[in-house]
């Protein structure tokens, strides 16, 4: 059956061609419903912890907990996602993190809710979380040509940005309005329409080769594959060093909201709706003219430094709230160009391992860099953590342009 021409005519757009494949658009309209949900449930669990404990080194830990599975399991879980069938998976995975937040939820309804409570929570969605990405990134690539992962990757950035940028917003009020519990049910509702997506999948139909079948050494495999590589080197210690010390705003803003900006938690959730609209734009910018060059790569690491020192030393509230959207945008154009690079840079038997080896880096730091900046936003305050984000970033960047400058002059022989 033909697509309508309306349809035809709309997804010929380059920002938006990779919806002309059925797959994608299903998965794309499932998926965008639940990252409102996952969006408000990360603000009401941050701002519970608050509640709670009154520290930014419990809301570190909280992270550090969530995070942790993947730092120790990443890489299997991506071995694991090589192997079985990504569509399943997922059904699975998304199924279990609904669970978990209904769980969490009801735990806050009754109030006997209580900090290791939270803390067990968030490692059980971490070990789901193993596996879900891995096999969710493995499979956006394999629902579209391969000329067009880039895109798709891009657009599924777009859609859990624009996550970022709702879910925040409807959470403070929600919060505010009807109680923290409401807002994890609502997120564990919100699973079902991606799962209903993925069910309507026609696997048939997918760019996918047969799964990788089970041998010793595929963890070494992908390492190895990425050592060989500078590019992917580089994109890989740059995502660790802003990972680690760059990209904890889920322990930096709330501190923000209470310290800087006399708030609450309808505070907390505008400065993360506002980092949310930065990134949706972030992701629109890479979906229609990003690339995957080591140009790319740095500029957007050295962009997203340049905007956290800015946020740093901003002498009044209203420029905070201001420099949230250009801090979203760089933020979203270099991970969206890290994962892309990845994606495109490897085969489609190592996709799953390369993209729990990003998870390892991105996700896996953060059981380090949680603690860390939760301690240092506590000793010298909200704006110290935005200054390390800057600093560190702009250094990375520093050093990965001239390692591939270097890497390139020897090619040329120069």
């Amino acid at each position: 059956m033909h697509e309508p021409r309306e349809r035809r005519r709309l997804f010929d757009h380059r920002a938006l061609r990779s919806l002309r494949e059925s797959n994608y658009r299903k998965f794309f309209t499932g998926h965008a419903i639940s990252v409102v949900g996952t969006w408000m449930q990360r603000v009401a669990q941050d701002w519970l912890v608050l509640e709670l404990t009154g520290s930014p080194v419990a809301l570190g830990w909280t992270l550090a907990f969530q995070f942790l599975p993947t730092l120790v399991f990443g890489m299997w879980g991506g071995t694991l996602a090589d192997r079985m069938d990504k569509r399943k998976v997922v059904m699975w995975t998304q199924g279990a993190q609904a669970v978990l937040a209904l769980a969490l939820g009801l735990l806050a309804a009754v109030g006997v809710v209580e900090l290791w409570m939270i803390y067990g929570l968030a490692l059980l969605l971490g070990c789901v979380t193993v596996l879900d990405l891995p096999a969710r990134h493995g499979l956006v690539s394999e629902m579209v040509p391969p000329e067009s992962i880039v895109n798709a990757q891009s657009l599924s950035s777009s859609v859990h940005n624009t996550g970022r940028l709702v879910g925040p917003a409807v959470a403070g009020i929600t919060i505010s309005l009807v109680g923290i519990s409401a807002a994890f049910v609502v997120n564990s509702l919100s699973f079902v329409p991606v799962i209903i997506a993925l069910r309507s999948i026609d696997p048939k139909t997918l760019y996918r080769g047969e799964p990788t079948a089970r041998a010793r050494g595929q963890v070494r495999e992908a390492l190895v594959y990425v050592w060989r590589r500078p590019r992917l080197r580089v994109t890989l210690l740059l995502v660790t060093v802003i990972a680690l010390l760059g990209q904890n705003f889920r322990v930096v803003l709330p501190a923000l909201a209470i310290d800087s900006l006399d708030g609450g938690a309808s505070t907390y959730g505008t400065l993360m709706a506002l980092l949310g609209l930065g990134a949706v734009v972030g992701a629109l910018i890479t979906a229609w003219l990003g690339g995957t060059s080591g140009g790319w790569v740095t500029g957007t690491a050295l962009a997203f430094g340049v905007a956290s020192m800015v946020g740093a030393l901003a002498p009044g509230p209203w420029l905070i709230f201001a420099l949230m959207v250009p801090l979203g945008i760089t933020n979203t154009l270099f991970n969206t160009v890290a994962r892309s690079t990845l994606q495109v840079d490897s085969s489609a038997a190592l996709r799953g391992r390369l993209a729990s080896l990003h998870a390892v880096v991105f996700l896996g730091s953060t059981p380090f860099g949680g603690p860390l900046l939760g301690w240092i936003v506590e000793r010298w305050g909200p704006r110290a953590g935005l200054a390390v984000a800057g600093v560190s970033a702009l250094a990375a960047a520093a050093a990965a342009f001239a390692w591939l400058h270097a890497i390139e002059r020897r090619g040329r022989g120069g």
